[in-house]
């Protein structure tokens, strides 16, 4: 199991993730933006439209998706 913060995903806040691979984390980052919208949270809007720009061209998105991965691979186990 790895942890990866909101801030480290491209978000404005310290929460953490934890998953035993990066699809996990980015998958959590994704329900964490949508909750943190819908809430009102206006400080995550920009990293919510961000990420729903990569669901909706994930071929446009590999990079960031690619450095998300490398990122996880680098972090030790929690």
């Amino acid at each position: 199991m790895k942890t990866m913060t909101c801030h480290q995903l491209g978000g404005p806040c310290d929460l953490e993730h934890h998953g035993e691979n990066a699809d996990d984390v980015i998958a959590a980052q994704d329900r964490h933006l949508k909750d943190a919208v819908k809430a009102g949270d206006t400080t995550h809007q920009q990293a919510r439209e961000e990420m729903k720009g990569r669901w909706r061209h994930p071929k446009q998105s590999l990079g960031w998706y690619r450095d998300m991965k490398q990122t996880f691979a680098d972090l030790p186990e929690t």
